[in-house]
């Protein structure tokens, strides 16, 4: 057998090699455990007279917990209560699901009280410095 080619792309990969690397990890995990991720969920955020999304939330299955990926609110809807829903809808799935909670990442310039306010607690952090954000995991458990 040959050895494989090592190819670095130091900037701007190919979706498709994203991907790709994405397809060979999820076949070693579902070999592993012998499950395989449940479909990716989204609770979205339309414009109401274009319908266009403007943001939301999207989540993922990380072996028996959700793990939220993104969740942006659009500056003309904060303060309204949006981003409430949003996690609350989240955790309707997630609880549906029968997950054992749900844990995501934010940076210190992002939502880390907000996430506070709504029961979640860190378990980790990634201090910051010089050219790197701070960046904290917080989870609940239902």
């Amino acid at each position: 057998m040959q050895s494989p080619i090592i190819e670095t792309v130091p900037d701007r990969p190919a979706e498709e090699d994203r991907y790709a690397v994405y397809t060979a990890l999820k076949a070693y995990n579902t070999a592993q455990t012998g499950r395989s991720d449940r479909p990716d969920f989204a609770v979205l955020v339309r414009h109401p007279e274009t319908r266009a999304v403007e943001g939301g939330l999207y989540g993922e299955e990380s072996f028996g917990w959700a793990f939220i990926r993104y969740l942006v609110v659009p500056e003309a809807y904060r303060g309204q209560g949006i981003g409430s829903r949003l996690m609350a809808e989240a955790e309707k799935i997630a609880r549906d699901r029968g997950y054992v909670g749900i844990w995501l990442d934010t940076y210190e310039f992002q939502a880390r009280p907000f996430y506070e306010k709504l029961g979640y607690y860190v378990f980790g952090e990634l201090e910051g410095g010089d050219g790197a954000h701070g960046q904290f995991f917080l989870k609940k458990r239902f």
